[in-house]
């Protein structure tokens, strides 16, 4: 197929693929879905070998969030039935992340619903961070905290972060339908902001929407400008109380395609598997392993996901190995990239905070694409129109609870 082999080429040279390149894969049929799977997975395994990197969600704090984005189940007017507490203390936080670790995960990602941190907030996180690298000193932390102000990457990087999250999740042009409390503008600028501190970028999307094939070429398109070192690609898990509960658009052949898009237009960055792949890939998880390289273990923000030793067994059943710690997730040009940087930033820093102009403050984490669903196997396929909170399984484990987490 040329189109398979073009975009296999440009993979490989990190060559940007064109927008009618990348409608086109999207628009394959199931009986070429094979071949646009093993296509993507070349460009995989040419940047990635087959290391798959583990993540692990440390909810800090959950529910009773300010803005109204319509995926998520800890928004404003919500209605799902989600654990609901206040900030977790640094010992606690440390101690779930501590399971997330020794079931293998190779960075820690901190969560906190809400328009975005106050200063006090910053402080509390940073605290957090030192915690958990005082017992895992080379375990990777993200913060995920909403859109940020002047000055608070930085204090979160001067405490130890090694990353940001910040999602744009949908297109630009259909942003203002998903959310109406702050803006799409307003993501990027704090993606940047991760950047210019010398953070790690991540940031991402969320398909299942109801968006068009046009709003998700747009959105990976943006991403790839914005050059984050990973993108999370979280498939829409329509949460029974939420504007969005009966979006029951996603099949398991087109989330494939979805992932295989992404990783032609994002060739070298670690692309990966999040919230919803246990609801709308169900068995065909592993063949998702093929494109991506990364994925969440266990649990999520407000749902559960499947258990976490049958993620490491689907891992080593598929033939790919545990990412460890001392090895680099990112090509060697991509790292060396970061490390520089990472370093100009703490240059600048030493002559003086650097200023942009405030931000409001939104959830980066994807919160509803990012709480994945339940470990009990999905019935068929739901119908568009459909509410079925049989496939969501509500997180009432591990943080914020007194039962053990799932890792």
């Amino acid at each position: 197929m040329d189109l398979l082999n073009t975009l296999v080429d440009k993979g490989l040279r990190r060559e940007l693929p064109t927008r009618e390149e990348a409608l086109a894969v999207l628009a394959t049929s199931d009986d070429e879905l094979l071949d646009v799977v093993a296509a993507a997975g070349k460009v995989r395994r040419h940047w990635f070998g087959r290391r798959v990197k583990l993540n692990y969600l440390v909810n800090l704090k959950s529910g009773l969030c300010p803005e109204d984005c319509s995926y998520c189940s800890q928004r404003l007017g919500s209605k799902a039935d989600i654990l609901k507490y206040t900030w977790l203390k640094p010992e606690e936080a440390s101690a779930a992340a501590a399971a997330g670790v020794a079931g293998g995960a190779k960075r820690v990602c901190l969560v906190a619903s809400g328009r975005g941190p106050t200063d006090r907030d910053v402080e509390r996180v940073g605290r957090t961070i030192e915690a958990i690298k005082e017992q895992n000193e080379d375990i990777e932390v993200c913060a995920c905290l909403g859109l940020l102000t002047d000055g608070q990457a930085e204090r979160l990087k001067d405490a130890g972060a090694d990353a940001y999250n910040h999602n744009l999740n949908t297109s630009e042009a259909t942003y203002g339908q998903i959310t109406k409390t702050h803006t799409y503008a307003d993501r990027v600028d704090t993606v940047q902001k991760a950047h210019a501190a010398g953070l790690s970028a991540c940031s991402g999307l969320i398909a299942g929407m109801g968006e068009s094939d046009e709003d998700l070429v747009d959105v990976v398109f943006s991403l790839r400008e914005l050059d984050p070192d990973s993108v999370p690609v979280n498939f829409l898990i329509p949460f029974e109380g939420t504007p969005l509960a009966k979006e029951w658009n996603l099949t398991p052949q087109r989330c494939l395609r979805i992932l295989a898009m992404v990783r032609f237009v994002c060739p070298d960055i670690e692309v990966r598997l999040a919230g919803g792949r246990e609801v709308h890939l169900r068995s065909m998880q592993p063949l998702a392993l093929q494109v991506v390289n990364s994925i969440f273990l266990g649990d999520y923000l407000t749902s559960e996901g499947q258990a976490g030793q049958a993620d490491l067994d689907m891992i080593a059943d598929a033939g790919f190995e545990v990412e460890g710690a001392g090895t680099s997730s990112l090509p060697a040009h991509r790292a060396d990239a970061a490390a520089a940087a990472a370093a100009a930033a703490a240059a600048a820093a030493s002559h003086g905070p650097c200023g942009s102009a405030a931000a409001e403050a939104g959830c980066g984490s994807a919160c509803g694409g990012c709480s994945g669903h339940g470990h009990e196997a999905a019935p068929a396929q739901a119908e568009p129109g459909e509410v079925r909170p049989d496939l969501v399984a509500v997180r009432r484990r591990g943080a914020g609870t007194d039962l053990a987490p799932n890792a």
